[in-house]
């Protein structure tokens, strides 16, 4: 198991081995998950679940929201299992919760669990209904307040339809992202998300303010961590990504911020790290929209897969049935950069099945 370059230098990876990182997991809710086929992110009728039930399986290894994990309708577990195992064989040496708009809450004590008066967002189809500027400045001053006394951080994510968000938040923003974004489902649901995408694209029409723009068409995650990551840059703390094509937009979204406020950033400190199957997924293109970021950026992959498992529902994520999720990319970054292996990580996984 190895970590291999997308973008940038092996140099950010290398420089944080062995090194102490805490985690932190985004949760946040979007309306436009409740459109039917748009994602398999969870259970049906219950997607709404999805980041609750992740968040107290990372921290406890029990679902206390629903009697039992999170898997889309083929069966596929929520690829928090991977980032719990990693946990569990090297720990993280903090893990907290952002409540970026859940319906709700996690069932768990002593983890922190950091809210922001954030309610879950409307779907984009008619226009999401998000104070940005509002969760945009939460972000940056969250930043400017949180105390990070370990090498880095670990930014994950759990929002169901993330990636419709994202797929039309970059669009939105005049990004030719057209068929680079990734899906929960092995063959993406493209009729759905175009009807869907072109819907909310057509709700900010003759919409000139960026911010405004992303109060109608993206999601809580993208406009809060967009704030969050800069203000961290200023900071100097080192940051990953944990994510795909979700964590790709975000970057678009800084960057477009930059742009329009016409401000820099040393990205020197920051990077991007998700999975072997969002990287090879043949239907989406993680590299050509982190090339449309006009600052530096390091990105990677992990050459982490199921093939040492026999589990059926396992050997799904091989078949690209799933693909990232709940900071799988990271947590697998981390693990490679402390030494567990890859049989490691699939035995745990497996005994979560058992």
């Amino acid at each position: 198991m190895t970590i291999k370059t997308i973008i940038g230098s092996s140099d950010f990876a290398e420089f944080l081995r062995g090194k102490a990182g805490r985690f932190l997991l985004c949760l946040s809710n979007t309306k436009t998950a409740n459109i039917p086929g748009i994602t398999q992110a969870g259970i049906p009728g219950l997607l709404y679940l999805t980041p609750t039930l992740d968040a107290e399986f990372l921290c406890t290894g029990e679902v206390r929201s629903l009697g039992t994990i999170a898997e889309t309708p083929k069966g596929v577990p929520t690829p928090g299992l991977i980032t719990r195992a990693v946990h569990m064989l090297h720990p993280f040496s903090v893990l907290s919760l952002l409540d970026l708009g859940l319906e709700v809450k996690p069932k768990i004590d002593y983890f922190s669990l950091y809210t922001f008066g954030i309610n879950p967002s409307s779907s984009i189809d008619n226009g999401a209904d998000i104070p940005a500027t509002d969760l945009f400045e939460k972000g940056l001053e969250f930043a400017q307040e949180y105390l990070c006394n370990n090498d880095y951080i670990i930014l994950g994510e759990s929002v169901p339809a993330g990636t419709t968000t994202a797929l039309a938040t970059a669009l939105a923003l005049g990004y030719d992202a057209h068929d680079k974004f990734s899906s929960s489902f092995k063959n993406a649901p493209s009729d759905i998300k175009q009807t869907v995408v072109l819907k909310a694209l057509s709700t900010c029409e003759g919409v000139d303010d960026l911010f405004d723009k992303l109060s109608l068409i993206s999601d809580n995650m993208l406009i809060f961590n967009a704030g969050f990551v800069l203000g961290l840059q200023k900071r100097k703390i080192k940051t990953v990504l944990a994510g795909g094509t979700q964590m790709a937009a975000l970057l678009l979204v800084i960057n477009s911020i930059l742009k329009q406020t016409e401000q820099s950033i040393n990205s020197h400190n920051l990077a991007l790290c998700t999975t072997k199957w969002v990287y090879e997924d043949p239907n989406s293109d993680i590299k050509g929209l982190l090339e449309m970021v006009d600052f530096p950026i390091n990105a990677y992959y992990v050459d982490f897969d199921f093939s040492l498992t026999q589990h059926p529902a396992l050997k799904l994520y091989d078949e690209g049935e799933a693909k990232e999720g709940v900071g799988a990319g990271g947590a697998l970054m981390y693990a490679c950069l402390n030494g567990v292996t890859k049989e490691q990580i699939t035995r745990k996984v497996e005994s979560f099945l058992q």
